[in-house]
């Protein structure tokens, strides 16, 4: 049985580890695919359960310095930290800690030897120049058989994991960027050594002055000092998720044969009754069924101010309650809950690979062999043509340089690292808006798209009827005139009655009460209020009555798709209340804002079409095309492609699924909790428009930043193997000491995820 997985991975230290991973799992009977990211750590598998499992595959790839990390049953069962230990997080972020830490601890081990061979290096460099005295002979031979042991200590204790590298390297073929180091400072440790060890013999030869002990020493601390950075800063990328995950509750009230038990959340079941105090975060999503309070959503949706919520309304775990208190009913828990909905789509796409990585992800994965025959390469011509002109022992001198050169500076991990933490980055800052993105080829495709179609119900108004208007023909008051209205239609179950009733209970309006009701099926209902019989519904109700009712006053509203609910006595019309599937507030300032993007914005609706283009005329739509049913909705879609357009799709995720699908770029309006939306790549949470424009800003910044981590990283290698080799020697004299090979090194995949880490500080 196929199963598909994803699995944290201890051990990868460069975007080489995740080819090397890939191709030898890949090879395993049963393994379908292998997906393995270096920004993420981690390695989405498809695999046979009846054939192979994931203790299986991860001794398969522990000799070559890696392992999977496999949840234990209890992980996956339904304990306290349920949230944590089912998404794999937890455990791995205490490791990534301990991890750092004791790179920390080889850092502040290791730099203050480099500090002091950088310090010796700077004295005999300026003391060829004159502008210091030379070092005493003394102090010059004491620092000659002190440094052979800081080498041997940087080499042997800080640098082990390169040296495994190495070893590995020697043993199964399989060779990364801890090989590469190791190679390189191996090279320049034994040749130093030879030299001290056998000086008198070789001096005929060589130049036995010249050795590189401090070269070994300082590329290793400024490789380890890169390493450590660079984990402190990945680990910063992955805060969107932290965050969310810090929003669940470890605990709920919950009412038990009458009285309140505080419970862990995972022993929450669907249909208790949980109490929630002021201040207090909620456990899980339900429904309330007692009192009402301001709740702060902004972690989940983006939006900033709490939102007063009433018996009947739907709550979400992880929000926040600020004031009153009040009881709900469980209808989601677990997994089940809209925040873990949220944290499974932002880590799944946090891990998904965007299309303009795959050229990075083949260049690492021929990288370090070809770095390898490159600094062999290096070293021969300098040996064969360098000896010619230079002599053996300088030629010799300056190959070693270049080979351990080409060796450091050869990193694939700023390519590995380029798309992938901006990916992370820009994917968690949209969760924090309200922006659900399912993978990075969604966000990608979406800096493209240049035409966007929206559905009406549910994407440009707000999908329900409400009361828009009251034209009072009485001498009551407009409030006096509602509660009437809603007090006879609160007995009704026809939507537009549900509409009216629900304004007055907003206005906080007291409803009198009505005898004598009677439903008038196509035409309205009457009852008596007060001893008075009054009459609401439609104009034919109004008829039947033989009231005078000026209806033509009213025809302009009806065309832009409001229904009249006439109330009057049988003696007169005492007024008409209007409703309409409202706009939302921010729809027209978000097309003004697609707009100003360049983007054509088009509505497709199956309304009629004089209230489809009322309502595009009043947001600013470009085109309308009305009366269409969900196929014509496709086809028209796939007119647009045709005619070269990128198109993203909004619409309700319901009836727009077939258009959802087959836009470029679906995205879907998620009004109520449920964001598994299958048809679309992006979820808007509340159906907020305004998010549109905010999630195409987002991709374009994302994008941009790839494009920038990519740039510099190309341009860094081009550069850099070059200079390392010796290419410019013959021109200019430039050689790269591997000193500043190993500090150039280790800031360039800091200096990536730094440029990755500014997208949260962007405004969308």
């Amino acid at each position: 049985m196929s199963h598909t997985a994803t699995y944290k991975i201890r051990g990868m230290h460069c975007a080489s580890c995740a080819g090397t991973i890939e191709k030898t799992l890949k090879k395993e009977e049963g393994v379908h695919a292998v997906e393995a990211n270096y920004g993420t750590e981690a390695a989405k598998i498809t695999f046979d359960e009846t054939k192979t499992n994931p203790h299986h595959l991860s001794m398969k790839i522990e000799p070559l310095g890696y392992s999977l990390v496999v949840p234990t049953a209890e992980e996956m069962g339904m304990s306290a930290e349920e949230h944590a230990a089912h998404l794999g997080l937890t455990q791995s972020k205490q490791e990534k800690l301990a991890e750092i830490a004791d790179m920390r601890a080889s850092v502040l081990s290791v730099m203050p030897l480099a500090a002091f061979s950088i310090l010796l290096m700077g004295w005999e460099m300026l003391a060829q120049f004159g502008a210091l005295p030379t070092m005493p002979h003394l102090w010059k031979e004491f620092f000659h058989h002190l440094l052979p042991i800081m080498a041997a200590y940087a080499l042997f204790m800080v640098g082990k994991p390169y040296l495994l590298g190495f070893y590995r390297f020697l043993r199964y073929g399989k060779a990364n960027m801890d090989t590469l180091i190791g190679i390189g400072t191996v090279a320049a440790f034994l040749y130093s050594f030879v030299i001290s060890a056998f000086e008198d013999t070789l001096r005929p030869f060589l130049n036995v002055e010249e050795t590189y002990y401090d070269i070994t020493i300082v590329v290793i601390a400024f490789i380890t000092l890169g390493k450590y950075l660079e984990a402190r800063s990945k680990l910063k990328t992955g805060e969107a998720i932290e965050a969310l995950l810090n929003l669940q509750a470890k605990t709920a009230l919950v009412l038990r044969e009458g009285k309140e038990v505080e419970l862990p959340v995972s022993e929450v079941l669907h249909g208790d009754i949980v109490a929630v105090k002021p201040g207090g975060k909620i456990p899980v999503d339900g429904v309330i069924t007692e009192g009402s309070s301001y709740i702060d959503e902004a972690m989940v949706t983006g939006e900033p101010m709490p939102v007063e919520k009433k018996t009947g309304d739907a709550v979400v775990a992880g929000t926040m309650n600020t004031s009153g208190a009040f009881m709900f009913r469980a209808t989601k828990v677990g997994s089940e809950t809209l925040l873990a909905q949220i944290i499974k789509m932002v880590e799944d796409a946090q891990g998904s690979r965007a299309p303009i990585q795959g050229l990075a992800d083949k260049i690492s994965g021929i990288f370090v062999p070809i770095v390898l025959v490159l600094s062999f390469i290096a070293l021969g011509t300098w040996l064969i043509l360098g000896t010619q002109y230079l002599g053996f022992s300088q030629a010799l001198s300056y190959g070693l340089v270049s080979f351990v050169g080409i060796l450091v500076i050869a990193c694939p991990c700023a390519l590995g690292l380029a798309t992938p933490t901006a990916i992370i980055v820009g994917v968690g800052k949209g969760a924090k808006e309200g922006i659900l993105i399912k993978d990075a080829a969604t966000l990608e495709q979406l800096h493209k798209v240049n035409t966007v179609v929206v559905d009406k119900t549910g994407t440009i108004t707000k999908g329900r009827p409400e009361l828009v208007s009251v034209r009072n023909l009485s001498q009551r008051s407009d409030d006096e005139l509602v509660a009437i209205l809603a007090a006879l239609e609160q007995k009704s179950e026809h939507p537009i009655a549900h509409a009216i009733v629900s304004r007055a209970r907003d206005m906080r309006l007291s409803l009198p009460a009505v005898e004598g009701f009677e439903a008038q099926r196509g035409k309205g209902v009457r009852g008596t209020v007060n001893g008075t019989e009054y009459f609401a519904g439609s104009v034919a109700l109004i008829e039947s009555l033989n009231l005078p009712f000026d209806a033509p006053a009213i025809e302009g509203e009806t065309r832009e798709g409001k229904t009249p609910v006439i109330l009057a006595t049988k003696e007169a019309v005492l007024g008409v209340a209007m409703v309409a599937d409202a706009i939302k507030p921010e729809a027209k300032e978000a097309i003004d804002r697609l707009h100003q993007l360049g983007i054509t914005v088009v509505m497709l609706t199956g309304d009629n079409k004089n209230t489809a283009e009322y309502i595009a005329a009043q947001v600013g739509i470009d085109e309308v095309v009305a009366e269409v049913s969900p196929e014509d909705k496709q086809k028209k879609i796939q007119e647009l492609q045709a005619g070269g357009k990128i198109v993203a799709m909004a619409g309700d995720g319901v009836n727009d699924a077939p258009a959802l699908a087959q836009a470029d770029v679906g995205i879907a309006m998620a009004t109520g909790t449920d964001v598994a939306i299958e048809s679309a790549g992006i979820t808007l949470l509340h159906g907020d428009i305004s998010k549109l424009e905010k999630a195409v800003n987002l991709s374009k910044l994302t994008m941009r930043g790839i494009k920038q981590n990519l740039f510099w990283a190309f341009i860094y290698n081009i550069v850099g193997i070059p200079l390392a080799g010796g290419l410019f020697y013959p021109l200019f004299g430039w050689l790269l000491s591997p000193v500043f090979a190993g500090l150039a090194m280790a800031l360039s995949s800091v200096s990536v995820v730094g440029n990755s880490l500014r997208i949260k500080a962007k405004r969308l």
